[in-house]
């Protein structure tokens, strides 16, 4: 795992100083406090004991508000994803952190992400002010149906759901590499340490990269059948796991996956170059 990254990208990472760290540092808190709740709460949809709560970020916001301090809790995860879409948004316009932070590529990544974070930060900012609307996979339903809608809008929803699937095969296949390593200024870190965090990252990546990757087939799926009720959210598409040959199991897998990767984006928050 790398000390430093030089370069062009690295240099004008740096112009964002300590507001992209604490931002940075503050989004992946938050973001691993989301997917260790949501895994919490697919595990016990696997064992018939979800309360009726949604396995998604609506399920998990409604866990947490349970809480003593609950709707602090949630407000804090409201600012820490609008962080996180802030240092998106600066490596967008900066570039990131490395020396291929700059390459337009990587500044289209972010973007893309900065507007991916922008959605779940005033979804969760709602939901703490009071606005709790649909669940996740009426709202996914509801996006598909309008955009089924526009014109090309078959074309455009099956593209958007492609993206989304590929984008899952890719997060499975950097976690399987452990590309997470470059990002990592992990010295002096013992060897059981670092062994650890690529478990995490492994681990956690794969089943992340599961559910984005079975949720774009579904709304490519609903796009060719010109079917928006075809689409699912988060909480749907974990439940379809149950559906293959694996059962339940494979429910499981994926949620204690989704719960490691929340730890593993606390450990990025510690050790993840900014």
């Amino acid at each position: 795992m790398r000390r430093g990254g030089t370069g062009k990208g690295f240099r004008a990472a740096s112009r964002g100083g300590g507001f992209r760290e604490v931002t940075a540092r503050c989004g992946l808190l938050a973001r691993g406090v989301l997917y260790a709740l949501v895994g919490l709460l697919a595990l016990r949809v696997a064992f018939g004991d979800a309360g009726g709560r949604e396995a998604d970020r609506e399920g998990a916001l409604q866990e947490l508000v349970g809480k003593p301090f609950g709707g602090v809790l949630v407000w804090a995860v409201g600012v820490g994803l609008v962080c996180m879409m802030l240092w998106r948004l600066s490596e967008a316009v900066f570039g990131a952190a490395g020396p291929d932070g700059g390459k337009p590529l990587k500044r289209l990544a972010s973007a893309g992400r900065t507007v991916f974070y922008a959605v779940a930060a005033f979804s969760v900012l709602s939901f703490a002010a009071g606005g709790g609307g649909h669940s996740g996979d009426q709202q996914s339903r509801d996006v598909t149906a309008r955009a089924l809608e526009l014109p090309a809008g078959q074309w455009l929803t099956g593209a958007a759901g492609l993206g989304i699937a590929v984008a899952g095969v890719v997060i499975a296949v950097q976690a399987a590499r452990r590309a997470f390593r470059k990002h990592l200024a992990m010295g002096g870190v013992p060897g059981w340490g670092r062994a650890a965090v690529d478990f995490l990252g492994v681990s956690g990546g794969l089943a992340r990269g599961a559910v984005f990757a079975a949720a774009g087939s579904f709304v490519v799926y609903a796009a060719v059948r010109y079917d928006p009720g075809q689409a699912k959210g988060v909480d749907d598409t974990l439940r379809s796991f149950t559906g293959t040959a694996a059962g339940p199991w494979l429910l499981v897998a994926v949620a204690v996956g989704l719960m490691l990767f929340g730890v593993f984006s606390w450990a990025m928050a510690r050790w993840r170059e900014v």
